[in-house]
């Protein structure tokens, strides 16, 4: 089923503050390397929001985007039930979440919504799953 069909579970005034909140994260993105400012914003099941951005490294593995960078926030507080996340960049072309990104939240449900935020704030909304079928998660697993 595609779920990008589907309305947001989100309210107009909660998805504004979602891609309020991720385009303000943008500004503090470490980014010397490849000048691709990214900014996030998770909302949590109980509507708490935990910003991220990108965090570079001279060693390029070592590099964080910005959604693990909420999540991590998200997860060392106690938190483990997510809603959506918005992702912003300086651009006007709807950028996804890479593969390491979709796998880490995955981990945490595949009903996620994801907002993809334009430097225009226009958006593009997505379900986890949609973007990652097929995938190896906790249920997969010995402890299912």
């Amino acid at each position: 089923m595609n779920r990008q069909l589907m309305a947001s579970m989100l309210s107009d005034r909660q998805i504004e503050d979602l891609i309020n909140k991720a385009l303000e994260a943008r500004e503090t993105s470490y980014c010397p390397y490849s000048q691709f400012r990214v900014g996030s914003a998770l909302r949590t099941v109980d509507g708490k929001i935990f910003q991220g951005c990108n965090i570079e490294n001279a060693a390029y593995g070592g590099a964080i985007c910005a959604e693990r960078t909420a999540f991590v926030k998200a997860i060392s507080d106690g938190y483990r039930r997510f809603v959506a996340i918005a992702v912003a960049c300086d651009y006007n072309h709807f950028i996804t979440p890479c593969g390491i990104c979709r796998q880490f939240m995955n981990e945490f449900g595949k009903n996620l919504e994801i907002f993809f935020v334009n430097d225009d704030r226009s958006y593009r909304r997505a379900v986890l799953e949609d973007l990652l079928p097929y995938a190896f998660g906790p249920e997969n697993g010995p402890l299912k």
